[in-house]
């Protein structure tokens, strides 16, 4: 009869279109170490203790982001496994632990390790190793080199973007004021004080003194004092957050009022303005690209409700002055998105693809005007900035949206 034969040949197509279709489930798949069907593994380097240990809610926060984020069913189906070490803000200690992300926990990418020596430390190894470092947590302008280190890519604006646009707000308002800069020894503080200089350009004379400090040093006391007997009308400090509490305490403490602009690393109420003295900070200019998280002027803002929301269940009794929570958040946020744009194909090399091809997306923690754009020539995400001012106890805006060009070094 012939309804044998064409049952079997009914079910040797259907066989057949079976065995078609899962090779072309699985040729969609793509997949470098730290990625399957169900994770996507993470690695993170932060200074959990250390002189920059305040910086370690950056990372609690992106661990609570990624808990949140597997719990709503994670990145098309996969679960984040996020790995974080301590470095201690050590660069010898850095190299050591991205070495362990790399080759024994075999992470698909680095992201967000914090502080510009310890990054430095191992962007060669990592670029050899052809690893993504993404994300960097420190502004220095090399990030965004991606002819020389096509696995490296910032996130945050520029130190010597910063810079320039405090030089440039300067040199419009107090054209004759006599400068001094307090910066930090080490490729951190140099990046902000090459900007400044370079921002200035004939007007650097206006520069008294640059004073330098070495991160190991317990107070920077005495150099505030040595400023001091120039007698200049202008402080600028490229500092980190404990030096920038010492910094506008001991200015206070002396009676002396300068104008202080303080780098935007250095912001935070919780870990600078608080420990400072909001009497002693009144007055302290910066520059900033998020949302003030206890500002009311953003309490019906739809970003900053998730945010809320995100801090109530995951990060309960988090200080909300603390702006490390929104820095953590947003930095997530775009991991996340990068991810997404991956879909299936979770190799490194797309993931830096993906990564270079934003196109004005706005996590919900950054200011109205400022968004995140790159290319393969560009990967300087945030490249905008708006001037704040402390004002009570929380600093307020002024000004418009400034934008700065973001050349890619040669």
């Amino acid at each position: 009869m012939p309804s044998i034969p064409s049952r079997a040949l009914a079910l040797s197509v259907a066989a057949a279109f079976s065995i078609a279709a899962s090779g072309s489930a699985l040729a969609q798949k793509r997949y470098d170490p730290g990625a399957t069907d169900t994770e996507i593994k993470i690695g993170n380097i932060m200074p959990y203790s250390g002189p920059a240990s305040s910086y370690g809610l950056i990372g609690k926060t992106e661990a609570a982001y990624f808990n949140m984020i597997n719990d709503q069913g994670g990145i098309n189906g996969r679960k984040i496994n996020f790995i974080s070490y301590d470095d201690g803000y050590s660069p010898p200690k850095a190299v050591e632990q991205v070495r362990k992300l790399v080759e024994s926990d075999e992470v698909l990418v680095v992201f967000n390790s914090l502080g510009t020596p310890s990054n430095t430390a191992f962007q060669k190894y990592l670029n050899a190793k052809k690893v993504p470092q993404l994300f960097v947590a420190t502004g220095a302008s090399k990030w965004n080199d991606p002819k020389h280190f096509p696995w490296t890519m910032g996130w945050q604006p520029s130190y010597q973007v910063e810079a320039q646009i405090y030089a440039k707000y300067l040199m419009k308002e107090k054209p004759d004021a006599k400068i001094a800069v307090l910066y930090q020894n080490d490729d951190f503080g140099k990046d902000y004080q090459k900007g400044f200089r370079e921002a200035l350009g004939t007007k650097a004379s206006m520069i008294v003194t640059e004073e330098s400090y070495e991160i190991s040093e317990p107070t920077v006391d005495s150099h505030i004092v040595k400023i001091k007997s120039l007698n200049p009308d202008v402080v600028v400090s490229f500092v980190t957050p404990k030096i920038a509490a010492q910094t506008i305490r001991k200015i206070g403490e002396l009676g002396w009022k300068p104008l202080h602009l303080v780098s935007n690393v250095s912001i935070s109420v919780g870990a600078v303005l608080q420990p400072a003295g909001f009497d002693n900070a009144q007055g302290v200019l910066s520059a900033d690209y998020r949302k003030d998280g206890l500002d009311p002027q953003w309490k019906d803002d739809p970003g900053m409700k998730k945010w809320a929301a995100f801090v109530d269940k995951y990060m309960p009794g988090s200080d909300r002055s603390d702006n490390s929570l929104l820095y953590g958040y947003g930095a997530a946020q775009t991991l996340v998105k990068v991810l997404q744009m991956c879909g299936d194909d979770l190799t490194r090399a797309n993931v830096m693809k993906q990564a270079a091809s934003l196109k004005d997306f706005v996590p919900d923690t950054l200011l109205p005007g400022i968004t995140l754009n790159t290319s393969a020539t560009d990967y300087a995400p945030i490249a905008q900035l708006r001037m704040i001012h402390f004002k009570g106890d929380k600093w307020e805006l002024f000004g418009d949206v400034i934008s700065a060009d973001t050349p890619t070094p040669e």
